[in-house]
């Protein structure tokens, strides 16, 4: 999520675990034996999805794991949870690239000369940041005092290779007066978990795992496109230099649009909202 200070990027990642789908027995008893390992919880089953949000500083074994005597990071205190990166681009880039394998393979591994040790990390993601160094870059009220050169070297400080592998690029804007006030009803987030649950459920039935575990043949197979959305995604792959990892994020977020407006195919609509979610000043670094 990028925009201005403000703009309720914080406030929206907090809400996450809230309109996430309840914890099964198996996923509170893998969450748990992380925490424990770690030296967290006090031995009761975690019932609800861990949310970590931790500061810029963390050093690199403080987030993937490790240290002389090799604890958990909180990339893997977040399974089945949400890792919340707060100005992401303060982060250190060298703490940043050790998420690279647990994004891709939802464990990680540590290797020591005593033993290797491996950690659950099946785990969301989520970051926000200022579009530039002073926050305004885009905004209508306020001037960016950033110099081109100033957005760039910030925007810099995260790697393609990273970013290839977020799936969502959201722009958050200034809230108006009346968001402000509160004014015109708001949907629950209880409403939101109803139609998430009931989306999980329909994948589970459908393929037996989540939308973000299909892979290989099984992804085509259960992403397959119409006609029009064929010659949408190709005329996409064209104009927005689509990497293979980035193709299959955009059909596994198209499949998940659609089962999140309870459609049984992909439909072009679908797919184009998926697409749109890529199109950010980042994602085309």
């Amino acid at each position: 999520m990028s925009g201005p200070p403000g703009s309720g990027k914080t406030m929206l990642a907090r809400r996450l675990p809230g309109i996430l789908p309840p914890l099964t027995l198996t996923e509170s008893i893998e969450a748990t034996k992380v925490h424990s390992a770690a030296g967290e919880g006090n031995g009761s089953l975690l019932r609800e999805r861990p949310f970590r949000s931790p500061h810029h500083t963390i050093s690199t074994s403080g987030l993937a794991g490790g240290g002389s005597n090799p604890r958990p990071g909180e990339v893997s205190l977040a399974h089945h949870g949400v890792l919340f990166l707060d100005e992401f681009p303060e982060f250190s880039r060298t703490a940043l690239e050790v998420l690279r394998q647990p994004l891709e393979d939802g464990h990680v591994t540590i290797s020591r000369v005593a033993a290797t040790l491996s950690y659950p990390a099946r785990t969301m993601l989520v970051c926000s940041m200022n579009p530039c160094p002073c926050g305004y870059a885009g905004d209508k009220r306020r001037a960016c005092r950033c110099s081109a050169g100033h957005i760039e070297r910030y925007q810099s400080r995260i790697s393609g290779p990273l970013l290839d592998r977020i799936d969502l690029f959201v722009d958050v804007p200034r809230l108006t007066r009346d968001e402000l006030r509160g004014e015109g009803r708001a949907e629950g987030s209880s409403e939101v978990r109803g139609r998430v649950a009931a989306a999980r459920e329909k994948q589970t039935v459908r393929q037996g795992v989540p939308n973000s575990s299909l892979a290989g043949r099984r992804l085509r197979e259960m992403c397959a496109l119409g006609a029009d959305s064929e010659a949408l995604l190709s005329r996409a792959i064209d104009r927005m230099g689509l990497s293979g990892r980035a193709h299959d994020r955009v059909l596994r977020v198209a499949r998940t649009v659609a089962d999140l407006a309870g459609a049984e195919d992909i439909a072009v609509e679908h797919l184009a909202e998926s697409l749109n979610y890529r199109r950010s000043s980042l994602a085309d670094e």
